[in-house]
């Protein structure tokens, strides 16, 4: 008895042992790139990858990371990979169970090393069995150059998961892309492929070349936000949908998208408590004009109809002649498309929403 109670105290030991030397791994892990880019990071006025997923999951809610230790101890000739390069897993965002993906931008930049390939499609791949919306938070700055060679050409490379892209939209799973640092080269396929995209002012770009190239190329001189900052993409080129001042405004969004996306169980649709509208009904009366030919604005009646008058607008800087955008009507989630009765310049047609 007395050796069998001594076993079971090595045992103990040991396992103790070995929790301890995994969370000591962790922590280094945790620390991506390394302290002092972490601190480049908040200098900046950015949030690291793990903070922003620590802003955008619900509170008091289980984070369950995936992946932490791919990549480990393996490329120590380019620096060490921490984490692949990504922190991800599966949490709930507005009550709603989600597959969050966030490139590690103290790591090479958030570069794309092979085994970043490798765990990017293990994620996807979990999402579409499961059926989860994906949140991808883009800070990349594409593909680990030296090691092109391992990334792109073979079936389970880079490529599929742009594949994944598209088999997800024909599956109707949702994928929302925050486009919240440098988007470069084979990193900007992915925001450009999921169904909304939203972008950081000053921060987020998106462009397959960036200035230094173009200089090289064409002998142009050009900043990164005229070539491919939040304004260009959400007022001229429409590849984006919304802009915001910082991250946590950007991370608020996503919280909205999410709070409204229909449940498969509930034949997609998504109905909470019932709000009035803030704007008394009876002022319908008023803000519609006599003369139907007159122009007012569509904003006006939206408010007396939706809960909480509230609207989200989507593309909200891009084709302002139609108004799109999100809202609840006695208590269901709604999508709403209308003609902008105001005067407004000529825009483009929105193309990319869907609701």
């Amino acid at each position: 008895m007395e050796h069998q109670q001594l076993e079971i105290n090595k045992n103990e030991d040991q396992m103790r042992l070995m929790v301890s030397a995994m969370k000591q791994r962790l922590a280094v892990i945790e620390l991506g790139g390394g302290k002092k880019n972490l601190e480049k990071v908040k200098q900046r006025g950015k949030l690291n990858a793990r903070e922003r997923i620590q802003y955008l999951v619900d509170q008091d809610s289980p984070f369950t990371e995936i992946g932490a230790f791919a990549a480990y101890e393996m490329y120590a000739e380019h620096g060490g990979c921490a984490a692949a390069g990504t922190v991800a897993g599966i949490g709930y965002v507005s009550g709603r169970q989600c597959m969050i993906v966030a490139n590690d931008m103290t790591v090479k930049a958030g570069a794309w090393f092979p085994m970043t390939g490798k765990k990017n499609l293990r994620l996807q791949e979990i999402a579409m069995e499961n059926r989860l919306p994906v949140i991808y938070l883009v800070d990349s700055a594409g593909v680990y150059l030296p090691m092109q060679d391992e990334i792109f050409p073979d079936k389970e490379h880079f490529g599929r998961i742009f594949r994944n892209n598209a088999r997800m939209s024909a599956m109707g799973i949702t994928q929302i892309a925050a486009v919240m640092g440098s988007c470069v080269a084979g990193g900007a396929y992915l925001p450009i492929m999921s169904d909304e995209v939203l972008m950081v002012e000053g921060n987020g770009s998106i462009f397959l070349a960036g200035p230094y190239l173009v200089k090289a190329a064409i002998g142009e001189d050009v900043d990164a936000e005229t070539l491919g900052g939040a304004v260009t993409h959400t007022e001229i080129s429409g590849i984006a949908d919304y802009k915001f001042k910082t991250d946590e405004e950007c991370l608020d969004h996503i919280k909205k998208i999410v709070s409204k996306l229909g449940k498969p169980e509930d034949a997609g649709f998504d109905r909470i408590k019932p709000v009035a509208p803030t704007k008394p009904a009876a002022d319908i009366y008023s803000v519609l004009p006599r003369d139907g030919s007159k122009p007012y604005d569509m904003k006006d009646l939206i408010a007396q109809l939706t809960d909480g008058s509230e609207f989200d607008q989507y593309k909200e800087d891009y084709g302002k002649s139609i108004l799109c955008g999100y809202a609840r009507i006695d208590g269901w989630a709604v999508g709403i498309v209308a003609n902008q009765r105001k005067i407004v310049k000529a825009a483009k047609v929105k193309c990319r929403w869907v609701v």
